[in-house]
């Protein structure tokens, strides 16, 4: 059975989601608001019905969800224009960071569907991490529903306790950051160690990529692929005494992520 959906904001990962839900089913209805032209052409030709405003949108329309997905500022603006839509039965669901379901529903109907979710950026080649919280009244049917919408764009996982999002922020919303951060770090030091800059990217980017699979895909934990890796007395046991030494890595990922996660809870308190 095919469903209605309201995408409000048509960004990079908006778009991601977009393109996910009519891969998966091209007869699928999609309705995009999208102010910013470009980004609502882009919308249009994957197959979405694009509309610059609220307004703009068919007066019958009865979207089964409406996914915000606009900066945090404008969810407030976004709920407003689509308090209707709640009215007559829609689940919101909110990728806004930092965006609490309690505050969204402030500005919705009482009993409103709300989720929310906290993807991040790989969600853009199908691989993301999307993580979920569903408020009080939101049905069994309606979690799978939006859980199955989001599987085109990742992995997806429920919460039951919101105050973990500041949390997931920090290790999945984030982590993209510090993976990428390593890879740069990877490459400038295959570049010192005399390795052409071409070639010392395409090691560093392939070897996790590689990495990160086999974690996936493995039987065995990370710490027993890391031992499978390290002969003793080897070149790899060598690196690793750098990186583990009075457990340096350990407590500079623990406080790197406490730090995001500390940044995510300021932020929430703002919105």
């Amino acid at each position: 059975m095919s469903h209605t959906l309201l995408l409000v904001g048509c960004g990079n990962m908006g778009f991601a989601m977009l393109r996910g839900w009519l891969r998966e089913d091209p007869m699928l209805s999609a309705y995009v608001v999208e102010p910013v032209d470009a980004l609502r052409d882009r919308a249009a030709a994957a197959g979405a019905v694009a509309v610059s405003h609220l307004g703009d949108l068919p007066h019958d329309l009865a979207p089964d969800v409406v996914f915000v997905a606009v900066k945090p500022k404008l969810v407030e603006t976004v709920l407003a224009g689509c308090a209707d839509f709640a009215a007559r039965g829609a689940t919101f669901v909110s990728v806004a960071a930092g965006v609490t379901t309690a505050s969204m529903a402030q500005r919705l109907p009482a009993g409103s569907s709300i989720v929310r979710c906290m993807p991040n950026t790989p969600a853009a080649i199908g691989e993301g991490m999307m993580v979920l919280y569903a408020c009080d009244g939101v049905s069994a049917a309606t979690k799978t529903l939006v859980a199955s919408l989001l599987t085109t764009s990742g992995v997806v996982a429920w919460i039951d306790d919101e105050a973990q999002m500041d949390a997931v922020t920090a290790i999945s919303g984030s982590g993209p950051a510090y993976v990428f951060h390593f890879i740069e770090a990877l490459t400038e030091a295959a570049v010192a160690l005399g390795l052409p800059a071409q070639t010392a990217a395409l090691l560093a980017k392939q070897t996790v990529r590689g990495a990160g699979r086999l974690a996936m895909e493995a039987d065995a934990d990370p710490t027993a692929l890391r031992l499978q890796v390290t002969s003793p007395g080897g070149t790899t046991a060598a690196a690793l005494n750098v990186f583990m030494r009075d457990e340096r890595t350990g407590k500079l990922v623990a406080e790197a992520t406490r730090a995001a996660r500390d940044r995510s809870i300021e932020l929430g308190k703002s919105n």
